[in-house]
C-alpha cells in the first residue's frame, strides 16, 4: 500500500478524518522510522484505548449469550436444543480465546459476569417468556463453570 510522502499536503491528523486505512497505514510507516514527532499520538491513543473497549465490549458480550443459553439449558430442559449446545460451546471458546489473548480482562470478571448476568435475563424472559422472577437475582454460575465445557446446569 502507498502511504503519504513527507511532501504530502494531509497531515497524519487530517488523514484520520479522511481516510482511516491508510492513516494507519501511513502512522504505522512513520513509527517504523522513527519520525515521532509526525504522528498523529491524540488519535492513535484514542484508537489504542478504543481497541481495549472493543475487546471488553466483546468479551461482556459473549458472557451475555452465554448465560443466556445456559439458563434457557437450566429452564427449559425439555426444549433443549443442539443449537444450544453448539451456542455455549461456541461462546467457551471465544471467551477462552479472547481471555488468553487479553488475560487482564479476567480482572474484575465476577463485575461484568453480574452486569451481563442482567443483560441475559432479560433476554432470556423475552425469549422463553419466562419471568426473570423465577430465575435468581445473581448469577447462579461461577466464572469457573462458564468457561468449563462440561458444565450444563441441570
Amino acid at each position: 500500500m502507498d502511504t503519504l510522502t513527507h511532501n504530502d499536503v494531509l497531515t497524519a491528523r487530517d488523514l484520520y478524518e479522511v481516510d482511516f486505512y491508510q492513516w494507519a497505514f501511513h502512522n504505522a510507516d512513520l513509527l517504523r522510522q522513527g519520525r515521532f514527532t509526525e504522528i498523529d499520538i491524540v488519535n492513535i491513543a484514542e484508537e489504542l484505548e478504543d481497541m481495549g473497549r472493543s475487546s471488553k465490549r466483546e468479551l461482556a458480550s459473549r458472557l451475555a449469550v452465554l448465560i443466556m443459553h445456559l439458563l434457557k439449558w437450566q429452564y427449559q430442559p425439555k426444549r433443549r436444543r443442539g443449537s444450544w449446545s453448539t451456542t455455549i460451546g461456541n461462546q467457551r471458546r471465544e471467551i477462552k480465546r479472547l481471555l488468553e489473548d487479553n488475560p487482564s480482562l479476567k480482572y474484575n470478571i465476577e463485575t461484568v459476569i453480574a452486569k451481563e448476568f442482567i443483560e441475559a435475563k432479560r433476554i432470556f424472559e423475552v425469549e422463553t417468556r419466562i419471568s426473570a422472577k423465577e430465575v435468581p437475582e445473581t448469577c447462579p454460575y461461577t466464572f469457573d463453570q462458564l468457561i468449563d465445557y462440561s458444565f450444563r446446569p441441570e
